[in-house]
Protein backbone atom coordinates (compact mmCIF):
# COMPACT_ATOMS: atom_id res chain seq x y z
CA UNK A 1 0.00 0.00 0.00
CA UNK A 2 1.26 3.25 -0.94
CA UNK A 3 2.62 5.88 2.17
CA UNK A 4 -0.57 8.02 0.65
CA UNK A 5 -3.49 5.43 0.82
CA UNK A 6 -1.63 4.97 4.63
CA UNK A 7 -2.06 8.25 5.42
CA UNK A 8 -5.79 8.87 4.54
CA UNK A 9 -6.35 5.78 5.76
CA UNK A 10 -5.07 6.78 9.14
CA UNK A 11 -6.86 9.71 8.90
CA UNK A 12 -10.37 7.93 8.30
CA UNK A 13 -9.70 5.31 11.12
CA UNK A 14 -9.27 8.53 13.31
CA UNK A 15 -12.36 10.34 12.46
CA UNK A 16 -14.82 7.44 12.14
CA UNK A 17 -14.18 5.16 14.75
CA UNK A 18 -15.70 1.95 14.58
CA UNK A 19 -18.87 2.76 12.22
CA UNK A 20 -18.86 5.77 10.32
CA UNK A 21 -22.33 6.39 9.13
CA UNK A 22 -22.26 5.08 5.69
CA UNK A 23 -18.75 7.48 5.34
CA UNK A 24 -16.16 4.42 4.50
CA UNK A 25 -12.76 4.49 2.80
CA UNK A 26 -13.29 3.68 -0.58
CA UNK A 27 -12.07 0.08 -1.29
CA UNK A 28 -10.65 -0.70 -4.84
CA UNK A 29 -14.08 -2.39 -5.53
CA UNK A 30 -15.66 0.88 -4.58
CA UNK A 31 -13.62 3.94 -6.29
CA UNK A 32 -16.45 4.36 -9.23
CA UNK A 33 -19.54 4.40 -6.32
CA UNK A 34 -17.26 7.27 -4.29
CA UNK A 35 -15.69 9.58 -6.81
CA UNK A 36 -18.51 10.58 -9.02
CA UNK A 37 -19.32 14.62 -7.73
CA UNK A 38 -22.93 15.54 -8.12
CA UNK A 39 -21.69 19.44 -8.29
CA UNK A 40 -20.73 18.08 -12.13
CA UNK A 41 -24.07 17.52 -13.40
CA UNK A 42 -26.27 19.81 -14.21
CA UNK A 43 -30.27 20.26 -13.39
CA UNK A 44 -31.97 17.61 -15.22
CA UNK A 45 -34.78 18.97 -17.14
CA UNK A 46 -37.95 16.72 -17.52
CA UNK A 47 -38.43 14.59 -20.77
CA UNK A 48 -41.87 13.96 -21.77
CA UNK A 49 -42.54 11.37 -24.89
CA UNK A 50 -45.93 11.79 -26.93
CA UNK A 51 -46.89 9.50 -29.33
CA UNK A 52 -50.11 8.10 -31.21
CA UNK A 53 -51.07 7.50 -34.70
CA UNK A 54 -51.36 9.86 -37.70
CA UNK A 55 -53.89 12.58 -36.70
CA UNK A 56 -54.93 10.92 -33.04
CA UNK A 57 -54.42 14.78 -31.11
CA UNK A 58 -50.77 14.45 -30.41
CA UNK A 59 -49.45 18.04 -31.26
CA UNK A 60 -53.23 19.22 -29.51
CA UNK A 61 -52.10 17.42 -25.69
CA UNK A 62 -48.32 18.86 -26.47
CA UNK A 63 -50.03 22.57 -26.62
CA UNK A 64 -52.53 22.22 -23.67
CA UNK A 65 -49.79 20.35 -21.07
CA UNK A 66 -47.65 23.61 -22.34
CA UNK A 67 -50.38 25.92 -21.86
CA UNK A 68 -50.92 24.72 -18.02
CA UNK A 69 -47.11 24.49 -17.65
CA UNK A 70 -46.85 28.25 -18.67
CA UNK A 71 -44.65 28.88 -15.01
CA UNK A 72 -41.85 26.36 -16.58
CA UNK A 73 -39.73 26.85 -19.57
CA UNK A 74 -41.34 24.22 -21.91
CA UNK A 75 -39.96 23.13 -25.51
CA UNK A 76 -41.65 20.93 -28.01
CA UNK A 77 -39.12 18.88 -30.44
CA UNK A 78 -40.96 16.98 -33.21
CA UNK A 79 -40.08 14.05 -34.47
CA UNK A 80 -41.16 15.28 -38.15
CA UNK A 81 -38.27 18.18 -37.82
CA UNK A 82 -35.34 14.66 -38.51
CA UNK A 83 -37.22 13.57 -41.32
CA UNK A 84 -34.00 12.95 -44.08
CA UNK A 85 -34.13 14.96 -47.00
CA UNK A 86 -34.81 12.85 -49.86
CA UNK A 87 -32.29 12.49 -53.16
CA UNK A 88 -33.10 13.70 -56.64
CA UNK A 89 -33.87 9.81 -57.48
CA UNK A 90 -36.42 9.72 -54.34
CA UNK A 91 -37.62 12.49 -54.89
CA UNK A 92 -38.86 11.48 -59.09
CA UNK A 93 -40.95 8.53 -57.03
CA UNK A 94 -41.44 10.41 -53.61
CA UNK A 95 -45.01 8.87 -54.02
CA UNK A 96 -43.42 5.46 -53.48
CA UNK A 97 -41.38 6.85 -50.43
CA UNK A 98 -42.50 4.99 -46.90
CA UNK A 99 -42.47 8.45 -44.55
CA UNK A 100 -43.69 6.59 -42.22
CA UNK A 101 -41.15 3.64 -41.63
CA UNK A 102 -38.70 4.12 -38.62
CA UNK A 103 -35.98 4.78 -41.65
CA UNK A 104 -37.21 7.94 -42.84
CA UNK A 105 -35.92 9.40 -39.85
CA UNK A 106 -32.19 10.60 -38.89
CA UNK A 107 -32.89 8.76 -35.08
CA UNK A 108 -28.82 9.34 -34.30
CA UNK A 109 -29.42 13.12 -34.45
CA UNK A 110 -32.51 13.12 -32.51
CA UNK A 111 -30.84 11.66 -30.23
CA UNK A 112 -28.13 13.63 -30.15
CA UNK A 113 -30.34 16.64 -30.20
CA UNK A 114 -32.22 15.56 -26.95
CA UNK A 115 -28.63 14.78 -25.05
CA UNK A 116 -27.80 18.04 -25.44
CA UNK A 117 -30.84 19.28 -24.59
CA UNK A 118 -30.98 16.91 -21.26
CA UNK A 119 -27.22 18.64 -20.35
CA UNK A 120 -28.28 22.13 -20.77
CA UNK A 121 -26.94 22.92 -24.34
CA UNK A 122 -29.53 25.15 -26.84
CA UNK A 123 -29.45 23.11 -30.16
CA UNK A 124 -30.72 23.98 -33.54
CA UNK A 125 -33.44 21.57 -34.69
CA UNK A 126 -33.83 21.61 -38.71
CA UNK A 127 -36.35 22.52 -40.45
CA UNK A 128 -38.61 20.13 -42.73
CA UNK A 129 -40.20 21.35 -46.08
CA UNK A 130 -43.19 18.69 -46.25
CA UNK A 131 -44.27 20.36 -49.95
CA UNK A 132 -40.23 20.25 -51.57
CA UNK A 133 -39.75 16.50 -49.07
CA UNK A 134 -36.28 17.96 -48.16
CA UNK A 135 -34.59 20.09 -44.62
CA UNK A 136 -34.35 24.01 -45.23
CA UNK A 137 -30.47 24.30 -46.11
CA UNK A 138 -30.42 28.02 -44.47
CA UNK A 139 -32.90 27.65 -41.81
CA UNK A 140 -32.83 26.19 -37.91
CA UNK A 141 -35.06 26.34 -35.35
CA UNK A 142 -33.28 27.76 -32.35
CA UNK A 143 -33.79 25.59 -28.95
CA UNK A 144 -33.00 26.12 -25.71
CA UNK A 145 -32.39 24.59 -22.34
CA UNK A 146 -35.77 23.97 -20.62
CA UNK A 147 -37.35 22.96 -17.33
CA UNK A 148 -39.70 20.39 -19.75
CA UNK A 149 -38.65 18.98 -22.92
CA UNK A 150 -41.39 17.59 -25.19
CA UNK A 151 -40.55 14.86 -27.52
CA UNK A 152 -43.77 14.38 -30.05
CA UNK A 153 -44.04 11.90 -33.13
CA UNK A 154 -45.29 8.95 -34.16
CA UNK A 155 -41.82 6.90 -33.67
CA UNK A 156 -40.26 8.15 -30.77
CA UNK A 157 -40.95 5.18 -28.67
CA UNK A 158 -39.51 2.53 -31.27
CA UNK A 159 -35.94 2.98 -30.64
CA UNK A 160 -35.03 2.28 -26.88
CA UNK A 161 -32.22 4.77 -27.25
CA UNK A 162 -34.74 7.24 -27.14
CA UNK A 163 -37.05 6.20 -24.77
CA UNK A 164 -34.24 5.75 -22.41
CA UNK A 165 -33.92 9.67 -22.43
CA UNK A 166 -37.75 10.27 -20.84
CA UNK A 167 -38.89 10.70 -17.77
CA UNK A 168 -42.39 9.71 -19.08
CA UNK A 169 -44.43 7.96 -22.05
CA UNK A 170 -47.79 9.34 -23.21
CA UNK A 171 -49.18 7.69 -26.32
CA UNK A 172 -52.36 9.52 -27.39
CA UNK A 173 -55.63 6.79 -28.37
CA UNK A 174 -57.99 7.92 -31.52
CA UNK A 175 -60.11 6.31 -33.51
CA UNK A 176 -58.83 4.88 -36.71
CA UNK A 177 -61.66 6.74 -39.02
CA UNK A 178 -60.86 9.90 -37.07
CA UNK A 179 -57.35 9.85 -37.84
CA UNK A 180 -57.92 9.42 -41.29
CA UNK A 181 -60.53 12.33 -41.59
CA UNK A 182 -57.81 14.41 -39.86
CA UNK A 183 -55.12 13.84 -41.42
CA UNK A 184 -57.02 14.21 -44.78
CA UNK A 185 -58.33 17.45 -43.70
CA UNK A 186 -54.63 18.48 -42.70
CA UNK A 187 -52.69 17.23 -45.79
CA UNK A 188 -55.24 18.86 -47.83
CA UNK A 189 -54.87 22.21 -46.67
CA UNK A 190 -51.30 22.32 -45.32
CA UNK A 191 -49.35 20.42 -47.52
CA UNK A 192 -51.05 20.75 -50.90
CA UNK A 193 -51.82 17.55 -51.61
CA UNK A 194 -55.15 16.08 -53.03
CA UNK A 195 -57.80 13.63 -51.33
CA UNK A 196 -56.65 10.77 -54.26
CA UNK A 197 -53.21 10.47 -52.82
CA UNK A 198 -53.46 11.23 -49.48
CA UNK A 199 -56.04 7.98 -49.39
CA UNK A 200 -53.71 6.16 -51.60
CA UNK A 201 -50.25 6.55 -49.23
CA UNK A 202 -52.71 5.66 -46.09
CA UNK A 203 -53.39 2.77 -47.49
CA UNK A 204 -50.29 1.56 -48.92
CA UNK A 205 -47.99 3.01 -46.15
CA UNK A 206 -49.19 4.35 -43.18
CA UNK A 207 -51.82 2.21 -42.09
CA UNK A 208 -49.51 -0.65 -42.57
CA UNK A 209 -46.79 1.29 -40.66
CA UNK A 210 -49.03 1.79 -37.96
CA UNK A 211 -50.21 -1.78 -37.46
CA UNK A 212 -46.22 -2.81 -37.36
CA UNK A 213 -44.17 0.14 -35.53
CA UNK A 214 -46.58 2.38 -34.01
CA UNK A 215 -49.06 -0.32 -31.95
CA UNK A 216 -46.98 -2.05 -30.97
CA UNK A 217 -45.35 0.56 -28.84
CA UNK A 218 -47.73 1.56 -27.18
CA UNK A 219 -47.14 -0.85 -24.95
CA UNK A 220 -43.92 1.24 -23.77
CA UNK A 221 -46.60 4.25 -22.33
CA UNK A 222 -46.85 5.16 -18.80
CA UNK A 223 -50.40 6.64 -19.97
CA UNK A 224 -52.78 6.01 -22.16
CA UNK A 225 -54.43 8.99 -23.05
CA UNK A 226 -58.30 8.18 -25.30
CA UNK A 227 -59.85 10.72 -27.17
CA UNK A 228 -56.79 12.96 -27.41
CA UNK A 229 -57.10 16.56 -26.71
CA UNK A 230 -60.80 16.29 -25.55
CA UNK A 231 -59.80 14.13 -22.85
CA UNK A 232 -59.28 17.06 -20.15
CA UNK A 233 -59.12 15.32 -17.06
CA UNK A 234 -56.25 13.04 -18.27
CA UNK A 235 -54.62 16.27 -19.45
CA UNK A 236 -54.89 17.43 -16.33
CA UNK A 237 -53.44 14.37 -13.97
CA UNK A 238 -50.33 14.46 -15.85
CA UNK A 239 -49.60 18.05 -15.66
CA UNK A 240 -50.27 17.86 -11.83
CA UNK A 241 -48.14 14.99 -11.75
CA UNK A 242 -45.30 17.21 -14.35
CA UNK A 243 -45.10 20.22 -11.66
CA UNK A 244 -44.49 17.36 -8.97
CA UNK A 245 -41.71 15.88 -10.42
CA UNK A 246 -40.88 19.44 -11.59
CA UNK A 247 -40.20 20.32 -7.76
CA UNK A 248 -38.21 17.21 -6.55
CA UNK A 249 -34.61 17.11 -6.31
CA UNK A 250 -33.22 16.42 -9.46
CA UNK A 251 -31.78 13.06 -8.42
CA UNK A 252 -35.30 11.83 -7.76
CA UNK A 253 -36.25 12.44 -11.45
CA UNK A 254 -33.22 10.28 -12.30
CA UNK A 255 -34.24 7.58 -9.52
CA UNK A 256 -37.84 7.18 -9.21
CA UNK A 257 -37.03 5.23 -5.90
CA UNK A 258 -35.37 7.93 -4.22
CA UNK A 259 -38.61 9.78 -1.81
CA UNK A 260 -37.18 13.10 -0.09
CA UNK A 261 -40.18 14.15 2.68
CA UNK A 262 -42.17 17.07 1.75
CA UNK A 263 -39.80 20.26 3.36
CA UNK A 264 -41.87 22.86 5.10
CA UNK A 265 -40.43 25.40 7.44
CA UNK A 266 -40.88 23.10 10.12
CA UNK A 267 -38.53 20.39 8.84
CA UNK A 268 -35.98 23.10 7.77
CA UNK A 269 -36.35 24.40 11.10
CA UNK A 270 -34.88 21.43 12.77
CA UNK A 271 -32.75 20.65 9.97
CA UNK A 272 -30.70 23.68 11.04
CA UNK A 273 -31.08 23.30 14.89
CA UNK A 274 -29.37 20.02 14.71
CA UNK A 275 -26.76 20.95 11.89
CA UNK A 276 -25.47 23.67 14.56
CA UNK A 277 -22.52 22.71 15.86
CA UNK A 278 -23.34 24.57 18.86
CA UNK A 279 -26.83 22.98 19.78
CA UNK A 280 -26.59 21.15 22.96
CA UNK A 281 -26.80 17.45 23.01
CA UNK A 282 -30.09 17.45 24.64
CA UNK A 283 -31.85 19.50 21.93
CA UNK A 284 -29.77 17.62 19.39
CA UNK A 285 -31.07 14.50 20.13
CA UNK A 286 -34.96 16.19 20.60
CA UNK A 287 -34.82 17.01 17.08
CA UNK A 288 -33.13 14.04 15.39
CA UNK A 289 -36.12 12.45 16.92
CA UNK A 290 -38.91 14.39 15.98
CA UNK A 291 -37.35 13.88 12.19
CA UNK A 292 -36.44 10.31 12.57
CA UNK A 293 -39.83 9.65 13.32
CA UNK A 294 -41.14 11.66 10.03
CA UNK A 295 -39.04 9.60 8.44
CA UNK A 296 -39.92 6.36 9.85
CA UNK A 297 -43.54 7.48 9.14
CA UNK A 298 -43.13 8.39 5.59
CA UNK A 299 -41.35 4.92 5.14
CA UNK A 300 -44.48 3.04 6.73
CA UNK A 301 -46.39 5.17 4.04
CA UNK A 302 -44.55 2.61 0.92
CA UNK A 303 -45.24 -0.78 2.22
CA UNK A 304 -48.15 -2.92 0.87
CA UNK A 305 -51.32 -3.26 2.04
CA UNK A 306 -54.87 -4.99 2.08
CA UNK A 307 -58.09 -3.41 2.19
CA UNK A 308 -59.70 -3.80 5.94
CA UNK A 309 -63.27 -3.34 7.11
CA UNK A 310 -64.22 -2.20 10.21
CA UNK A 311 -67.51 -1.46 12.38
CA UNK A 312 -67.50 2.03 14.04
CA UNK A 313 -69.06 3.09 17.36
CA UNK A 314 -71.56 4.73 15.45
CA UNK A 315 -72.89 0.79 14.03
CA UNK A 316 -71.13 2.18 10.71
CA UNK A 317 -68.89 0.24 8.13
CA UNK A 318 -65.23 2.02 7.72
CA UNK A 319 -63.70 0.32 4.38
CA UNK A 320 -59.72 1.42 5.27
CA UNK A 321 -56.42 -0.24 5.01
CA UNK A 322 -54.70 -3.15 7.16
CA UNK A 323 -50.64 -2.57 7.97
CA UNK A 324 -48.33 -4.65 6.83
CA UNK A 325 -47.64 -7.52 8.85
CA UNK A 326 -44.41 -9.30 8.19
CA UNK A 327 -42.24 -6.36 8.56
CA UNK A 328 -38.93 -5.76 10.48
CA UNK A 329 -36.03 -3.22 11.33
CA UNK A 330 -32.22 -4.07 10.61
CA UNK A 331 -30.12 -1.04 12.04
CA UNK A 332 -26.81 -0.10 10.82
CA UNK A 333 -24.29 -0.36 14.31
CA UNK A 334 -24.11 2.29 15.71
CA UNK A 335 -25.88 5.21 13.88
CA UNK A 336 -29.01 3.29 13.15
CA UNK A 337 -29.40 2.06 16.87
CA UNK A 338 -30.57 5.95 17.36
CA UNK A 339 -33.49 5.60 14.96
CA UNK A 340 -35.39 2.23 16.70
CA UNK A 341 -36.78 4.39 19.72
CA UNK A 342 -38.99 5.80 16.44
CA UNK A 343 -39.42 2.40 14.65
CA UNK A 344 -40.70 0.56 17.52
CA UNK A 345 -43.05 4.03 18.61
CA UNK A 346 -44.58 3.47 15.30
CA UNK A 347 -44.69 -0.47 15.14
CA UNK A 348 -45.90 -2.04 18.56
CA UNK A 349 -43.50 -5.18 18.82
CA UNK A 350 -41.82 -4.65 15.78
CA UNK A 351 -38.39 -7.01 15.48
CA UNK A 352 -35.18 -5.37 14.78
CA UNK A 353 -32.24 -6.76 13.89
CA UNK A 354 -28.87 -4.99 13.60
CA UNK A 355 -25.86 -5.17 11.32
CA UNK A 356 -22.02 -4.10 12.38
CA UNK A 357 -19.99 -3.23 9.64
CA UNK A 358 -16.42 -2.19 10.17
CA UNK A 359 -12.32 -2.10 9.10
CA UNK A 360 -9.65 -5.06 10.57
CA UNK A 361 -6.07 -3.71 10.10
CA UNK A 362 -4.92 -0.81 7.05
CA UNK A 363 -5.90 -3.56 4.30
CA UNK A 364 -9.11 -1.57 4.21
CA UNK A 365 -10.97 -5.34 4.23
CA UNK A 366 -14.82 -5.16 6.18
CA UNK A 367 -15.69 -7.30 8.25
CA UNK A 368 -19.66 -7.74 8.67
CA UNK A 369 -21.79 -9.31 12.17
CA UNK A 370 -25.36 -9.77 12.30
CA UNK A 371 -27.96 -10.37 13.82
CA UNK A 372 -31.32 -11.25 12.26
CA UNK A 373 -34.46 -12.04 12.45
CA UNK A 374 -34.32 -16.27 11.26
CA UNK A 375 -37.30 -15.57 8.87
CA UNK A 376 -36.24 -12.55 7.48
CA UNK A 377 -36.55 -13.38 3.60
CA UNK A 378 -40.30 -13.63 4.76
CA UNK A 379 -40.31 -9.54 5.61
CA UNK A 380 -40.25 -6.08 4.31
CA UNK A 381 -36.84 -4.71 5.89
CA UNK A 382 -36.71 -0.97 7.08
CA UNK A 383 -33.02 -0.70 6.83
CA UNK A 384 -31.63 2.17 9.32
CA UNK A 385 -28.74 4.94 9.31
CA UNK A 386 -29.22 8.25 9.72
CA UNK A 387 -27.09 9.52 7.07
CA UNK A 388 -26.05 7.61 3.79
CA UNK A 389 -22.48 9.24 2.55
CA UNK A 390 -20.35 7.04 -0.07
CA UNK A 391 -22.92 4.50 -0.07
CA UNK A 392 -20.59 1.75 1.02
CA UNK A 393 -21.26 0.79 4.17
CA UNK A 394 -25.34 0.84 2.79
CA UNK A 395 -24.17 -1.57 0.15
CA UNK A 396 -22.76 -4.14 2.32
CA UNK A 397 -25.53 -4.01 4.59
CA UNK A 398 -28.11 -4.46 1.46
CA UNK A 399 -25.67 -7.35 0.00
CA UNK A 400 -25.69 -8.99 3.12
CA UNK A 401 -29.92 -9.16 3.68
CA UNK A 402 -30.36 -10.06 -0.38
CA UNK A 403 -27.86 -12.82 0.66
CA UNK A 404 -30.29 -13.90 3.64
CA UNK A 405 -33.26 -13.71 1.04
CA UNK A 406 -34.73 -10.57 0.86
CA UNK A 407 -35.43 -9.03 -2.17
CA UNK A 408 -34.53 -5.89 -3.35
CA UNK A 409 -38.03 -4.44 -3.36
CA UNK A 410 -38.60 -5.20 -0.17
CA UNK A 411 -35.59 -3.11 1.18
CA UNK A 412 -36.17 0.57 1.95
CA UNK A 413 -33.21 2.18 3.19
CA UNK A 414 -34.44 5.67 5.98
CA UNK A 415 -32.42 8.25 6.95
CA UNK A 416 -31.64 12.08 7.85
CA UNK A 417 -29.77 13.14 5.06
CA UNK A 418 -28.27 11.63 1.99
CA UNK A 419 -25.08 12.38 -0.38
CA UNK A 420 -25.54 12.57 -3.84
CA UNK A 421 -22.70 10.04 -4.55
CA UNK A 422 -24.05 7.69 -1.97
CA UNK A 423 -27.65 7.77 -3.84
CA UNK A 424 -26.23 6.98 -6.78
CA UNK A 425 -24.05 4.58 -5.76
CA UNK A 426 -26.75 2.57 -3.85
CA UNK A 427 -29.51 3.03 -6.67
CA UNK A 428 -27.05 1.77 -9.52
CA UNK A 429 -26.57 -1.39 -7.96
CA UNK A 430 -30.02 -1.81 -6.64
CA UNK A 431 -32.47 -0.19 -8.31
CA UNK A 432 -35.40 -1.44 -6.82
CA UNK A 433 -35.12 -1.15 -3.52
CA UNK A 434 -36.54 2.52 -1.81
CA UNK A 435 -34.44 5.27 0.00
CA UNK A 436 -36.16 7.59 2.10
CA UNK A 437 -34.74 10.77 3.01
CA UNK A 438 -35.67 14.01 4.73
CA UNK A 439 -32.91 15.99 2.98
CA UNK A 440 -30.22 15.39 -0.25
CA UNK A 441 -26.76 17.30 0.58
CA UNK A 442 -24.87 18.94 -1.89
CA UNK A 443 -21.71 16.31 -1.68
CA UNK A 444 -19.02 14.90 -0.27
CA UNK A 445 -15.58 16.71 0.68
CA UNK A 446 -12.26 14.86 -0.13
CA UNK A 447 -12.87 13.55 3.53
CA UNK A 448 -15.90 11.49 2.43
CA UNK A 449 -17.90 13.54 5.11
CA UNK A 450 -21.21 15.18 3.70
CA UNK A 451 -21.45 18.44 2.84
CA UNK A 452 -22.51 20.44 5.15
CA UNK A 453 -23.75 17.61 7.01
CA UNK A 454 -24.55 17.38 10.59
CA UNK A 455 -20.99 15.30 11.42
CA UNK A 456 -20.30 12.24 12.93
CA UNK A 457 -24.12 11.78 13.99
CA UNK A 458 -23.48 8.49 16.55
CA UNK A 459 -21.17 10.64 18.25
CA UNK A 460 -23.44 13.68 18.39
CA UNK A 461 -26.35 11.45 19.06
CA UNK A 462 -24.91 9.29 21.72
CA UNK A 463 -22.58 12.41 23.29
CA UNK A 464 -19.44 10.45 22.72
CA UNK A 465 -18.18 13.17 20.47
CA UNK A 466 -16.30 15.01 23.83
Amino acid sequence: MSEGSISIEYAMEKASGPHFSGFRTPTATSVSCTTFSDANVPRQPFVIGVSGGTASGKTTVCDMIIQQLHDHRVVLVNQDSFYRGLNSEELKRVHEYNFDHPDAFDTEQLLECIKKLKIGHSVQVPVYDFKLHRRSSDSFRQVNASDVIILEGILVFHDQRVRNLMNMKIFVDADADVRLARRIRRDTVERGRDVNSVLEQYAKFVKPAFDDFVLPSKKYADVIIPRGGDNHVAIDLIVQHIRTKLGQHDLCKIYPNVYVIQSTFQIRGMHTLIRDRDISKHDFVFYSDRLIRLVVEHGLGHLPFTEKQVVTPTATVYTGVDFCKKLCGVSIVRSGESMENALRACCKGIKIGKILIHREGDDGKQLIYEKLPTDISERHVLLLDPVLATGNSANQAIELLIQKGVPQSHIIFLNLISAPEGIHCVCKRYPSLKIVTSEIDVALNEEFRVIPGMGEFGDRYFGTDD
